[in-house]
């Protein structure tokens, strides 16, 4: 079901995408802000399986898992498998901590660009700046700012907030082991905002539950 589920979201992804970048944008269309949204949430979708890979949940086969994981990584903007693995895994070990690469113990914009300095590098750069120049041979440069590039942005914010933020700012219970707070439990804006990840203390305490089964872990929770 990880690996249909996970292909799913790249299919998606790959033909919303193809359709945007074909389009003749029309700035006074609804379709045209529907198309953002939807992109960027598939975008995230991307990362979210990428991350589910880094936990073993896409496939019980680990060549498989690790395959898909190295692809959605690179999908969502050249982000290499093998660098956030090891970031991702000391988020686990060491939560809220200064040894905890998505921490930063400031305001919301101050730590936004932390947590970017962490995850985008000077390679991701260069290789969306030579595929940018080479698709806009083909296609729109209109196109490829709102449709491709836009998006992948906003879902940097999506992850980071929904994903990041909101579950571990402030102050934590000294009960609290896992330093993470959750969203109250509404299964359809669990998943519109960041794919059950708001529900954060649940995939904390259960990390090798994929995304599309915590909605379950945050019921037994709160029941």
């Amino acid at each position: 079901m990880g690996v249909i589920i996970a292909l799913t979201i790249v299919l998606i992804w790959s033909v919303s995408l193809f359709f945007g970048l074909t389009l003749d944008l029309d700035f006074t269309s609804p379709l045209l802000y529907a198309l953002i949204l939807i992109q960027t949430h598939l975008y995230t979708g991307l990362f979210i399986t990428a991350h589910d890979a880094m936990h073993g949940t896409v496939s019980k086969n680990r060549k498989v898992n690790t395959v898909i994981g190295h692809v959605t990584a690179l999908l969502f903007s050249y982000n290499f498998y093998r660098r956030l693995f090891p970031k991702h895994h000391e988020h686990h070990r060491f939560v809220a901590t200064d040894k905890d690469p998505d921490y930063h113990d400031g305001g919301f914009l101050a730590w936004y660009f932390s947590f970017l300095k962490q995850y985008v590098s000077w390679q991701q750069i260069v290789l969306m700046a030579i595929t940018f120049n080479l698709l806009k041979l083909f296609l729109p440069v209109e196109n490829l700012i709102i449709i491709w590039m836009l998006p992948a942005i906003l879902s940097t914010l999506q992850l980071f907030y929904f994903g990041t933020y909101l579950p571990h700012r402030g102050s934590h219970s000294s009960d609290n082991q896992h330093k993470s707070r959750s969203q109250r439990p509404n299964h359809f804006i669990a998943f519109i905002t960041c794919y059950f990840f708001g529900y954060h203390y649940e995939h904390h305490a259960s990390p090798a539950t994929p995304w599309w089964r915590l909605w379950k872990v945050k019921e037994k929770q709160v029941f």
